[in-house]
């Protein structure tokens, strides 16, 4: 069908307030709003002000009363522990309101800070939505961060209790998450009053007397005495959460979300942008502890009145690179939204997709990929073997939805490898120089949104509002910085190119990383990629390239180095001066999949780095350092 996106996006354009007050329609009010935006409040203005609602009531309650009792609202596959479990959106509701009244028996009243920290399993989204009944602001920190990184966050949102579980697993091994939950309160300097860890059987934790209660058991009482928990009425403009993103000084920024204008913008995006419908299942593989997750396997699938799944697993290792196909097979899912490390992974393990072919897929009609530049080998790949729109979106922890993408549900616009499409409604997208001038179509330059940014996105950071002027809007005043590079073409279509400290400077020419690694990612060895600048005493920086081989490559590294060295310079020009690819066996990433080039650049440049503390597993800079020793970089 032809594509409703201009008249869509250029009725946004015409009137905002009119837009976002029609999509305000499908969520439950309970007081309607006095102004559906008022520019003189907050940073840069406020949506839905006046309004009253609650979250958890029109994810749950609302659909129990409408006709979806007994529909699915959780899957959870765990493919690590081997255990399955659906819950309607009834049952659902019915364990929320049990957590709820456990949370309330510990004090948790409106506006009162909950700290969740817990693996992928259904308790965490119950969590979640229970802090939304009462009122209070959930706060949840990705399972198994170090205690550290876990303390500075106890201390910045200050909870009155944390919500927890004995441990993680992973493969092969399990994380025990009490120790390190005992210790990040030993380290702050605020202290919860009390902790509820729930119990797996992998590991039983030893709980505090006084402190620590067993969240199951608890839980188990309240429902057995039928407790019922009322929603609290909050105003739109209230905190939903607080969700960490690393600040570049490495305290964390906590990115407030409100209620009301959070539900407006999620719901709107399941039909117009991943063309999902209520009753149909959506899977977001992700974790909580991510914005995905918060977004996209909490929040929208469940105002949408769709199924959602919780997936407790990886894309390759549980048990094999067909695990994908298996639960979008087994539980009949129309649409996936993963990270594109996750098919590079499964491309690594599975070149031709043999196991593509165990499973009846038909059920399967999209991927949408984020998180992470999807290079276009892996676009095609995937296209090629799955026969769906691979679809390609960009946003941020900061917006909480796609600022740029291919709107499914509105007629699917035409692809350009490379680009996440065009901007959503909302977001009035531009490319300007250093000094804040619009720069000619398809010039590299600072990608920013015109304020004011659309509802879900940030209107400040926690406790932080001079920070949160600083890091967004003071560099380019009526703009919000992105801190992303990119170009616009002639037809709109956003690029983007890498990070702006991503943007190296090779004897003053202003070259992108990720063109780079579109390059080496075309090379039919190459599993995945990432290109950096080393410092050069010459010509200030020059590029170095990584690359891990696919599965059954026999061909000497060398010479594939050789070719892949050959490839950049015909493709971009000597100007690149890319000289030198190192091949590793793996790359650094953070556990939600995203390389760490600026990590990596550190190490290079011999510069002193505090790992970070989302790294999935420390050793990798190990390996790291000792290829670009071998290869005549010096890292001390």
């Amino acid at each position: 069908m032809a594509s409703r996106y201009a008249e869509v996006y250029a009725a946004w354009k015409a009137d905002p307030e009119a837009f976002w007050a029609e999509a305000a329609q499908e969520i439950d009010w309970i007081k309607p709003w006095d102004k559906v935006f008022d520019a003189s409040a907050g940073t840069y203005g406020r949506w839905f002000v006046g309004a009253e609602c609650n979250t958890c009531y029109n994810c749950l309650d609302r659909h129990v009363e409408r006709g979806r009792p007994g529909q699915p609202a959780i899957i959870y596959d765990s493919p690590i522990t081997g255990s399955k479990a659906t819950y309607t959106y009834e049952e659902l509701l019915e364990h929320v309101q049990a957590l709820a009244a456990v949370l309330q028996d510990r004090g948790v009243e409106k506006g009162d800070r909950v700290i969740i920290y817990m693996p992928m399993i259904p308790q965490a989204v119950m969590a979640m939505l229970a802090c939304a009944r009462l009122g209070a602001i959930h706060s949840v920190v990705f399972g198994g961060f170090a205690a550290h990184e876990l303390a500075t966050r106890i201390d910045d949102a200050q909870p009155k209790v944390i919500v927890s579980a004995s441990c993680g697993i992973e493969p092969g091994r399990v994380v025990a998450y009490k120790p390190l939950l005992d210790d990040a309160i030993a380290q702050s300097k605020h202290k919860p009053s009390a902790c509820l860890v729930f119990q797996r059987e992998q590991e039983i934790a030893t709980l505090i007397e006084g402190r620590d209660y067993d969240l199951g058991e608890a839980m188990d009482n309240a429902m057995s005495a039928g407790r019922e928990v009322a929603c609290v009425p909050v105003a739109a403009t209230d905190p939903l959460y607080i969700l960490y993103t690393s600040g570049t000084t490495g305290q964390p920024k906590g990115v407030v979300r409100d209620n009301g204008g959070h539900m407006v913008a999620l719901k709107w995006t399941m039909k117009n942008h991943y063309d999902v419908d209520p009753g149909e299942v959506f899977w977001a593989a992700s974790d909580v502890g991510w914005v995905v997750g918060h977004s996209y396997i909490v929040y929208a699938p469940l105002l949408h009145g769709a199924t959602t799944v919780v997936f407790e697993g990886k894309p390759v290792g549980t048990p094999d690179a067909g695990v994908f196909w298996r639960v979008i097979s087994e539980h009949s899912v129309v649409s996936l939204f993963t990270a594109p490390t996750a098919f590079r992974a499964i491309k690594k393990e599975d070149p031709n997709g043999k196991l593509i072919a165990d499973y009846d897929l038909s059920s399967f009609r999209s991927l949408f990929l984020a998180g992470e530049r999807a290079d276009p080998d892996t676009i095609k790949w995937a296209e090629e073997k799955l026969d769906v729109p691979v679809i390609d979106h960009w946003w941020q922890t900061e917006t909480g939805w796609a600022i740029v993408g291919n709107p499914l549900g509105l007629g699917m616009l035409p692809v350009k490898l490379g680009s996440p499409t065009v901007p959503m409604p909302g977001y009035d997208v531009q490319v300007i120089d250093d000094a804040g001038h619009p720069v000619p179509a398809g010039t590299l330059g600072n990608v920013v949104v015109k304020l004011p940014l659309p509802p879900s996105c940030l209107p400040t950071l926690w406790n932080a509002d001079d920070r949160f002027r600083k890091a967004y809007l003071d560099e380019f005043p009526g703009y919000y910085k992105t801190a992303d590079a990119g170009v616009i073409d002639e037809d709109g279509y956003l690029f983007i190119m890498a990070r702006t400290d991503d943007i190296i400077n090779v004897a003053g020419h202003r070259l992108s990383t990720g063109a780079m690694e579109e390059v080496l990612a075309s090379h039919p060895d190459v599993a995945e990629c990432a290109v950096i600048g080393v410092a050069d005493q010459l010509k200030g920086q020059t590029p170095c390239g990584f690359v891990v081989l696919k599965s059954g490559v026999n061909r000497p590294p060398e010479e594939i180095e050789k070719e892949l060295v050959g490839l950049v310079r015909q493709q971009i020009g000597p100007v690149a001066a890319f000289k030198l690819a190192v091949t590793v066996d793996r790359l650094p990433k953070t556990r939600s999949g995203k390389i760490l080039r600026g990590t990596m650049r550190q190490l290079a440049d011999g510069e002193e780095f505090r790992i970070p503390a989302t790294i999935d597993d420390p050793a990798i800079l190990d390996e790291i350092g000792e290829a670009l020793r071998e290869h005549g970089i010096g890292v001390k």
